[in-house]
């Protein structure tokens, strides 16, 4: 299950990417101070009092002009209060409130939902700096300093006791997301896994709009299906309800358990699916490669291996991909893909027991061990696995930048070799050793 959204919402140049930063835990969103620096939404999972979220920079839209900064804040303010469980509402605490601070405070009031009033940029507390914030009418405000990291545990505290408990049918549920270029086919393939005619479908790109979920149970299996908006190249996203509609398409995969990635087969793999991809990749999302439309490929015996190659190629980064090759129009192996999205998520899923993991890893090292840098090797002391979905691979080490990228992707294929990670990214992350930790490989 998708952990809770909590959206940084306000106006340019109050402090919100700060914020981010401090509540991410290291610093993944520019900070500059002048409007508009962060132009991409950008999302870090963090973890309060033992309560996993998710948080979200929404400061990043590209602004046309001054003149319609105000606008353009609340078109972001929309997008938040249809994604987010919790809201921060950030302001600026060193100015006096401005007609787009009311703006954007009067659409989250009426959202309904949870919305938690920061007051950044206040070094020195005093209550009396606090009393005009009430006006905005969200409650008590929460005075912050993001820049010296003041008073965010307080609001992160408001935040968590916001979550609630999640739906038990919708846990059940494996949610799958489809994605992909307009046009791809994704609603004729939603359609025919449905059964029944759920979304439009023409051939006109861009027909599906929203991000859309429909529940249905297939075999005894419980399912939703995530049918979202072709995603173009940004240079091509020209129209408003269209850019929000692909940032509804990248909130899809996040919250998705399984990723199918529609491709045209007639058209190829091409640069702009190559990047669908690597989001779904950078995500830690297990996934299906679906080529479809392979009604239209003339065919001989050897078809499907010189596509199997070209992917290969073009997806060195992804090389745990899983592919089926099929036509949603005339339903032929459309039946796969159902089956195949349950393997890779049971993939992202599986554990290894700790002694396993490190006898593995032991024979990894002492066959190929690595190479010294400036007189010192790398010594890996002891590993585990604390987390999956993606499976996540901790290493204790010597010092983490003896570790050469080449050795750590044998490191990664030595494991996916004695286990099935196939449709899953895995993640190898390396610690100092800690002084509870004892032994050592090699």
């Amino acid at each position: 299950m998708a952990n809770p959204l909590v959206a940084i919402v306000g106006r340019p140049n109050v402090g919100k990417s700060t914020l981010f930063n401090k509540i991410a835990g290291r610093k993944i969103s520019i900070t500059e101070n002048r409007p508009g620096v962060t132009r991409d939404r950008l999302y870090a999972d963090a973890v309060w009092r033992g309560k996993k979220f998710t948080v979200v920079d929404t400061g990043g839209i590209e602004l046309n002009s001054e003149d319609t900064m105000w606008s353009e804040i609340l078109r972001q303010a929309d997008v938040a209060i249809e994604m987010a469980q919790v809201i921060l509402l950030v302001v600026d605490g060193r100015e006096e409130l401005t007609s787009s601070d009311y703006d954007v405070a009067d659409k989250l009031r009426r959202s309904k939902k949870p919305v938690i009033l920061v007051v950044n940029k206040i070094d020195t507390f005093s209550q009396d700096k606090l009393f005009e914030y009430y006006a905005l009418g969200l409650g008590e405000p929460y005075a912050v300093s993001a820049e010296h990291s003041q008073g965010i545990g307080d609001v992160l505290d408001a935040a968590v006791e916001q979550f609630e408990g999640g739906d038990e049918e919708e846990a059940d549920r494996l949610k799958i997301a489809v994605v992909g270029k307009p046009n791809a086919g994704k609603s004729s393939l939603v359609n025919r896994l449905l059964g029944f005619e759920r979304t439009i479908v023409t051939d006109i790109a861009g027909t599906t709009r929203d991000a859309i979920d429909t529940p249905f149970e297939l075999d005894g299996q419980k399912y939703t299906l995530i049918d979202t908006a072709g995603i173009r190249r940004k240079r091509s996203v020209s129209d408003d309800v269209e850019y929000y509609s692909v940032l509804r398409a990248f909130d899809a995969v996040r919250r998705a358990d399984v990723c199918l990635l529609v491709v045209d087969a007639a058209e190829g793999l091409t640069e702009q699916d190559v990047k669908i991809v690597g989001y779904v990749h950078e995500q830690g999302k297990p996934s299906v490669l679906v080529m479809n439309k392979w009604d239209l490929i003339e065919k001989d015996t050897g078809t499907i291996n010189k596509f199997e190659e070209k992917l290969k190629a073009d997806l060195k980064f992804m090389d745990y991909y899983r592919s089926v090759y099929i036509s949603a129009k005339t339903g032929r192996r459309a039946e796969k893909v159902l089956q195949i999205a349950r393997e890779v998520y049971a993939n992202a899923n599986r554990r290894i027991p700790t002694g396993t993991l490190n006898d593995l890893i032991l024979g990894a090292v002492r066959t190929n061990e690595p190479a010294s840098v400036n007189g010192r090797r790398l010594k890996i002391y002891y590993c585990s696995q604390p987390s999956v979905c993606p499976p996540t691979f901790v290493l204790f080490v010597n010092d983490e930048n003896l570790m050469h990228f080449s050795y750590k992707r044998y490191l990664e294929n030595v494991i996916r070799g004695a286990f099935d990670f196939s449709g899953t990214p895995v993640r190898i992350v390396l610690r100092p050793r800690g002084d509870n930790e004892s032994g050592m490989m090699g």
